[in-house]
């Protein structure tokens, strides 16, 4: 017992460098690029040249304190979704939610929809709430990860050949628009991105903690989880809207970043050694905020100064990261 208590605060310590270590890259390097004594007069003291300070402090830092919520945001709902259909091949992308939330997002770019910019999160959770309902109803019935998988893949290219429909009624501008923010990206993201993130993340993150001990009792089974006294039906229903609208926010924020969700809780669960939500779930978050921090360093710095979005990024590395993940923790093909 002690000696898992000390691996997970080394871990958590690790972790939390982690996303220090990647944030300060963020933030200093580029264009202009900064010692780390310049960073932090620009950051502590105001000191500095004018644009640099501008750059840092409105462009670059608010990119990076974005990212670590976002990433957050979607370790907690990849573990929650995971646990509520207890199947650890569950995640947002293969149940619809994204896709729903993204199908919300196009339309209001395409169909010039009249929806502030305060009320856009509100939209693309309705959307990911509908994509992740047409799921549950389709599949209702249905036994086993590969059925609800199949099941929310079709769901899922049902809304994304949707979402090619309104593009290709779009307008050319429209369509770039679009296109940019359906790759994932977190550039161009100010404290405005934030300001709108933070009561999302404040109020979600704690109901999240709500669920810790009926998400430990469901992955014993829908009998056992039932016979324990849980409403298995409405606990699923709960904890797949607030999964929802956790994505959904995201998506409004910075399009549709995959594979996070999907790969967080699988790191933290291999690296604590345990499946317990009460660990598992802080854990993830933290995994959440490190990976897509570290990702989007990278998709800024590596071709600089190109840069690739950060979905991209993620998808690429991070799909490729849970496949071999899965390969050699199943010892094949990963089974339901």
């Amino acid at each position: 017992m002690e000696l898992r208590v000390l691996r997970s605060v080394l871990l958590t310590i690790l972790l939390i460098l982690v996303v220090l270590a990647s944030s300060a890259a963020q933030v200093a390097l580029g264009t202009p690029n900064l010692t780390w004594g310049e960073l932090l007069g620009i950051v502590f003291r105001s000191e500095g040249e004018p644009l640099a300070r501008t750059i840092v402090l409105e462009m670059r830092l608010p990119r990076a304190v974005l990212g670590v919520f976002i990433g957050a945001m979607l370790g907690a709902a990849g573990t929650l979704v995971q646990g509520a259909m207890n199947n650890r091949l569950a995640g947002p992308e293969l149940l619809g939610v994204s896709s729903g939330a993204s199908l919300a997002m196009g339309a209001i770019a395409v169909l010039q929809l009249p929806v502030s910019w305060h009320a856009q999160p509100l939209f693309a959770l309705a959307g990911g709430l509908a994509g992740g309902a047409c799921v549950l109803l389709a599949a209702r019935g249905s036994r086993g990860a590969v059925s609800m998988l199949l099941v929310g893949m079709s769901v899922s290219a049902i809304l994304n050949g949707t979402l090619i429909l309104l593009i290709a009624l779009g307008t050319s501008n429209d369509v770039n628009l679009l296109y940019l923010y359906l790759l994932g990206s977190l550039a161009n993201r100010s404290w405005d991105h934030v300001e709108r993130t933070l009561p999302w993340f404040a109020a979600m993150a704690p109901m999240a903690f709500l669920y810790l001990r009926t998400l430990n009792v469901m992955q014993l089974g829908d009998d056992v989880a039932a016979g324990l006294g849980v409403n298995v039906e409405r606990s699923r229903h709960a904890i797949l809207a607030l999964c929802t609208g956790l994505v959904g926010v995201t998506v409004a924020q910075c399009g549709p970043i995959g594979f996070i969700s999907l790969l967080a809780p699988h790191l933290a669960r291999s690296m604590l050694g345990t499946n317990d939500a009460r660990i598992a779930l802080p854990f993830s978050m933290l995994c959440g905020g490190a990976l897509l921090v570290s990702a989007d360093a990278a998709a800024r710095l590596l071709l600089y100064p190109a840069e690739i979005p950060v979905g991209v990024w993620t998808t690429l590395l991070g799909g490729s990261c849970f496949l071999i993940l899965m390969v050699r923790r199943q010892g094949g093909v990963p089974n339901g």
